[in-house]
């Protein structure tokens, strides 16, 4: 029993031979791809980054910009007397100018 039938030894050595003929490359090929799609989705993702980062940067402003606005809608409804005003002292300079 310590010697193993020969028929068994050749499927044995067969199999091996397989193993790292075919599987072993197969793989290894397979894990490349993996490899080199990872790359890309980092590569990609670090310029998604930088664009994200970029946006953010350029709409940062929008928040002041609102703030402006309603700041501004408020003071029109106050220099509306000054305008008025103003047109008349307007008025009265011209005629008098005119005069």
């Amino acid at each position: 029993m310590d010697e193993m039938p020969l028929l068994v030894a050749i499927i044995w050595i067969v199999m091996l031979a397989v193993t790292f003929l075919v599987v072993v490359p197969v793989v290894v090929r397979l894990l490349h791809q993996v490899f080199l799609a990872a790359r890309q989705l980092e590569h990609y993702t670090a310029r998604a980054l930088v664009g994200g980062v970029g946006i953010a940067g350029n709409t940062a402003n929008i928040e002041a910009l609102n703030a402006t606005i309603a700041v501004a809608t408020d003071t029109l409804g106050p220099s509306r007397p000054i305008e008025e005003h103003a047109g008349r002292i307007g008025s009265a300079l011209g005629s008098r100018v005119r005069s």
